[in-house]
């Protein structure tokens, strides 16, 4: 399913990163308060798309991207496809020494083959680690993502690395990292604005509706009847661990909300307390909406 978007609420929502409204501080206060129970460090962005308002805590503090790249990279290759620069049938390998953990679709093709769009869909929907270095490498490496989030607005959001290394960040450097505020800016443009032709924009948001590995975070808080999609990222290792979500959500009808989080919980924290709070952060974001 596509979401409608009609010309007013393109233009204003492809303007809303320059001139959104400020902040609600009732909801500044439920996300700090939210951090502090929780310990640890949360950065969240929320934007209306509808009216181009935007709320957020920490939003322009910098956290590892993990996994979540990889929808920007299935956007980059459905927009390559758009252009007629590649095509989307067109198989591309690997080797056995390719295959990375966390990988069920490629690990799956006995041929060690599939085509770009089967590629581009298990890294969203799976987060399938060895289908996004294989497709890295046919657009030119992270270096071609980083320019492509620039050439749509984002000055921020940086890929450096493959898969498994982008995933900590170390020490005193910015590599694989982006904002709040930066990544939820991007999404709105991949789900709502001109990025991509209609096909290609409903395409992407199908497999952010599929995706199968956020169902605890941002999802969970959402209301049931409303129309969602995300894609995660886990990441940051023992000493500074990350859960990320990115997720449009919505009743049916209506311009979506985008969120972008990331959590850093103190390093006792498990994977279902860390999801907890990502999922009462969509529960804030969902209210902020319906109370608007």
């Amino acid at each position: 399913m596509s979401i409608h978007v009609s010309r007013r609420q393109l233009l204003v929502g492809g303007a809303f990163a320059l001139v959104g409204a400020a902040p609600r501080p009732s909801v500044e206060r439920a996300l700090a308060a939210l951090e502090r129970r929780a310990g640890g460090r949360l950065g969240v962005s929320i934007v209306d798309t509808g009216r181009g308002t935007t709320i957020g805590w920490r939003a322009h503090e910098r956290f590892t991207q993990a996994s979540s790249f990889k929808l920007s990279l299935a956007a980059l290759i459905l927009a390559e496809a758009d252009r007629g620069r590649l095509v989307l049938t067109e198989r591309l390998g690997w080797s056995a020494g390719d295959i990375l953990p966390h990988s069920p679709v490629t690990t799956a093709s006995a041929a060690m083959t599939l085509p770009i769009r089967e590629l581009a869909r298990a890294a969203v929907v799976t987060s399938d680690n060895t289908a996004a270095n294989v497709l890295l490498r046919k657009i030119g490496g992270p270096a071609r993502l980083t320019a492509f989030w620039r050439a749509g607005g984002d000055r921020v959001s940086r890929l450096d690395r493959y898969e498994p290394a982008l995933n900590v960040t170390p020490p005193g450097t910015t590599l694989d990292t982006t904002t709040p505020a930066a990544m939820a800016a991007t999404v709105a443009r991949l789900v709502r604005g001109p990025v991509l032709r209609p096909a290609s924009r409903a395409l992407l948001t199908e497999w952010m509706v599929a995706a199968n590995t956020g169902r605890h975070r941002l999802r969970a808080g959402f209301p049931a009847d409303w129309y969602a999609g995300d894609k995660t990222g886990t990441g940051g290792g023992e000493r500074r661990p990350i859960f990320v979500d990115l997720a449009f959500a919505c009743p049916r009808g209506r311009a979506p909300l985008i969120v972008a989080a990331y959590f850093e919980p103190v390093r006792s924290a498990s994977s279902e307390s860390a999801e907890a709070v990502l999922a009462k952060v969509g529960r804030i974001a969902a209210g902020s909406f319906v109370a608007a």
